[in-house]
């Protein structure tokens, strides 16, 4: 008879809603939350570090957004816990910073069942996945994180354990090697990756869930940014909550980010530490993040195509070179808000600015390079 599963975390604390190595987050408690240590006060309460380390969500009814994939998930999470069955494997994949490791996270503490943790880039070999198997309960969880980047023999090694429970062991070597089978328990495997398309088929189609996360709306990031002020004690106002949300680029760690160097921010040139709209600006403004979003990287890339390249096309190597930057940095940290926005376009020419662009910059192309819309 399989052992009853209990969650593990990091820390095996119960907090006060029974859920073992978790704390009030996203809201948490409604009641408990105007009764913690008062927002504007000057001392520093038991709980203020553990607040600071506690922005992501810890049970189900916490998270914020992404509605569509939490009915789902919501489904097969109430269906296994009916038939008493494990979930089954999922595949999360998104842009960073949306909730990937959040959410699988979330699942084993609402199925009470145990998780470990790892990242396919530590996984090297088969031996470095082995202990993670064999220690797996009925029913718990095991979290890969960039799973794309698993190497083909560790991810061969992954196929019998996904699909029928079970690994085979190579032991000695040459005429003298033997192959054990291995019987595990049955468990979930939970991947999530930020490039999809880098994983094979074969290891794509044994996940029978797969959710892909979108970008926040400016209100979901808002309603993240207020719970997360009530847990760093700290008092924001309405106002200062979309100023925020609606320079997080839709992201929830960007917001988060955002929210925590505001509150230095308004500890250090105010009073009180409260944030108000003026403040909340005052801080953006210092931090060079304007009204849509775009930081001192992101229009420093702009100019750089409208001033020197007269708005394009440039290629990504001639960019980068007149930058002093890596042309990978420029593609993965840069271009992908700047295409989102409709400030970049990418043509079989090169990079050219929209005119979207131009006005955001208050900028202007003389010549006949013009930019397209």
């Amino acid at each position: 008879m399989a052992r009853e599963p209990v969650y593990q975390g990091p820390e095996n604390d119960t907090s006060d809603d029974g859920i073992p190595g978790s704390v009030n987050s996203d809201g948490g408690d409604p009641g408990k939350d105007s009764q913690d240590s008062p927002a504007d006060s000057m001392g520093s309460s038991p709980l203020d570090e553990e607040y600071d380390y506690t922005l992501r969500p810890q049970s189900f009814k916490d998270v914020v957004g992404q509605k569509k994939v939490m009915e789902r998930l919501s489904i097969i999470l109430q269906a296994a816990q009916k038939r008493k069955e494990p979930l089954g494997h999922i595949l999360f994949d998104g842009p960073p910073g949306l909730g990937k490791t959040t959410l699988a996270t979330v699942l084993p503490k609402e199925m009470g069942t145990e998780f470990q943790y790892t990242s396919a880039p530590s996984l090297s070999a088969p031996k470095d996945l082995l202990p993670f198997l064999t220690n797996a309960s009925y029913g718990s969880v095991l979290f890969i994180d960039e799973i794309h980047r698993l190497p083909p023999i560790v991810e061969e090694f992954i196929y019998p354990a996904m699909e029928d429970y079970r690994i085979d062991i190579v032991l000695g070597e040459g005429v003298n090697a033997r192959t054990v089978n291995m019987k595990l328990k049955p468990f979930t495997i939970i991947g999530a990756t930020t490039r999809p398309g880098m994983l094979t088929a074969p290891l794509r189609d044994r996940f029978v869930n797969r959710e892909r996360l979108d970008f926040y709306e400016v209100d979901e990031l808002a309603e993240i940014v207020r719970r997360n002020a009530k847990k760093l004690n700290t008092v924001i106002s309405e106002e200062a909550s979309f100023e925020l949300a609606s320079r997080s680029r839709g992201t929830p760690r960007k917001s988060n980010n955002l929210l925590l160097w505001t509150r230095d921010y308004a500890e250090m040139r105010t009073k009180d530490g409260i944030i108000g709209l003026e403040i909340a600006q005052q801080a953006l403004r210092m931090r060079e993040v304007d009204d849509m979003g775009l930081e001192n990287l992101d229009r420093r890339y702009l100019k750089t195509l409208i001033s020197i390249f007269a708005g394009g096309p440039a290629g990504i190597q001639a960019i980068a070179h007149s930058m002093n930057l890596p042309p990978d940095t420029l593609e993965d940290e840069v271009e992908p808000f700047l295409l989102r926005m409709g400030l970049l376009q990418r043509t079989p020419r090169g990079r050219i600015v929209t005119s979207s662009a131009l006005e955001q910059l208050g900028m202007s192309i003389s010549g006949d390079n013009q930019p397209i819309n």
